[in-house]
């Protein structure tokens, strides 16, 4: 290979390294983690289709347009929109649209109440660089000021990631009603089986068996697994996707107006000061 063909090369793995996992990318074949060989072959998630009207999945979901950041906290709120304006007055906010960011028009729905700026991060538990993300967003995400919502939302494009999807939002239901104790735990644990202990966690079984290290009982698993809220669930994120134009992961949602990731910005460092002055701008309404 030449000197300018070596070049070239290098400079596509680059940008391939930090643009994110595609939806283009190919199904994994599902196989059973090495400790469950002998476990039943793999599951389909529940149907999420089911037997929802339209007026349910309505009467569910509440779609937010805007979001009034007001908590109620008189200080905290000075204190940001002070920093916001004072950017703004100054010319100092540094990254712009359709460089570092791409702006939703319209506005999209958010997943959570108008009281606060909702920062959604689109993610999968098999991704690469979502991994790689989670000790810089976790970081970010523990300080938060209380204008802010952190949501995290599993990427659906095929059944590998519907599957993972449906892990997820049966941990979230699980902790809800106080028959999972350590969510954040069980979160981890699914990176760590995935990336680090080959376990793909394919099916219903496998995950079952995750979920009862964690103190979980069968029947709680399989009763929410089931259930109606986890399907709801993944409808609303799959057409929160489909209304965001996602098409890699990890990508971030500012309130249903801004959408950014690590190829935009540059880095996941860039990333999470874009987000934080896409934060700034709304705090600026």
């Amino acid at each position: 290979m030449n000197r300018m063909n070596l070049t070239l090369a290098l400079l596509l793995a680059g940008i391939l390294f930090i643009a994110g996992c595609g939806n283009d990318e190919p199904e994994e074949v599902a196989e059973d983690p090495p400790e469950a060989a002998t476990t039943a072959p793999a599951e389909e998630p529940a149907d999420s289709s089911g037997d929802v009207t339209a007026e349910e999945d309505a009467e569910a979901v509440e779609i937010v347009e805007e979001s009034a950041a007001d908590t109620g906290d008189e200080k905290a709120d000075r204190i940001l929109l002070a920093q916001a304006n004072t950017a703004a007055a100054t010319g100092e906010f540094k990254y712009s649209e359709g460089t570092h960011y791409t702006r939703l028009v319209p506005s999209q729905p958010t997943i959570g109440d108008a009281d606060k700026i909702e920062v959604a991060e689109f993610f999968w538990y098999g991704c690469p660089h979502c991994y790689d993300l989670e000790p810089t967003i976790n970081e970010w995400a523990a300080d938060v000021p209380p204008t802010v919502r952190f949501v995290r939302v599993p990427a659906m494009w095929n059944e590998v990631l519907k599957t993972h999807a449906q892990l997820f939002f049966t941990k979230e239901v699980l902790a809800k009603n106080e028959l999972l104790k350590d969510e954040a735990g069980l979160h981890n644990a699914v990176f760590e089986e995935y990336h680090r202990r080959s376990n793909r966690l394919l099916n219903e079984d496998a995950i079952q068996r995750l979920f009862v290290r964690f103190g979980v009982s069968e029947a709680d698993f399989t009763k929410t697994w089931k259930s109606f809220e986890v399907s709801q669930k993944m409808r609303v994120a799959e057409d929160l996707a489909r209304r965001y134009g996602l098409s890699s992961v990890p990508t971030l949602v500012v309130n249903g107006k801004y959408r950014t990731g690590a190829a935009e910005a540059g880095s996941y460092e860039k990333l999470i000061e874009v987000v934080d002055e896409l934060v700034a701008r709304e705090n600026t309404r």
